[in-house]
């Protein structure tokens, strides 16, 4: 007789909670989010979702993310729920949504852009079609969000 086996994962007392990744990009989550390797991190990866097919979850102890890292891992994973616990209970939840406009987060990847070559920051127009996709603003190059480098 098969019986199912499960695994838990702790409930953190504080923190965000990182929901619905798109499966394979938590590791580029954690990237962008610099997290210091005092942090306490749980990282699911792969794991079956009724509403996307396959996630990664990823669980950050004693830590609520700034608007500006929100709106980078949105670029990343534009389908992601934030969840902010507090005691133990869910505080708030919201689905990440993109911006029309990114301005900063983006490293434009021409060489020969001016936002490379100046201080100036970068500022990209987001187009949601079948792929999404980034035009930056200066040099009017566009690129798929898998290509871009995002920065906080």
């Amino acid at each position: 007789m098969d019986q199912m086996k499960t695994i838990k994962v702790n409930a953190i007392k504080n923190g965000t909670v990182i929901d619905h990744i798109t499966a394979g990009k938590v590791l580029k989550v954690i990237e962008i989010l610099n997290l210091a390797d005092d942090s306490s991190v749980m990282i699911g990866m792969n794991l079956n979702s009724k509403k996307i097919g396959k996630k990664d979850i990823l669980k950050i102890e004693n830590r609520e993310l700034s608007k500006n890292e929100v709106n980078s891992i949105a670029l990343i994973a534009p389908k992601a729920t934030l969840i902010i616990i507090k005691d133990f209970e869910v505080d708030s939840k919201a689905s990440l949504e993109l911006q029309e406009h990114i301005e900063e987060h983006i490293i434009c990847p021409n060489p020969q852009c001016i936002t490379n070559l100046e201080s100036i920051n970068s500022k990209f127009r987001i187009i949601q079609n079948t792929d999404v996709t980034a035009r930056c603003v200066y040099c009017e190059k566009k690129y798929l969000l898998d290509d871009l480098k995002i920065k906080i």
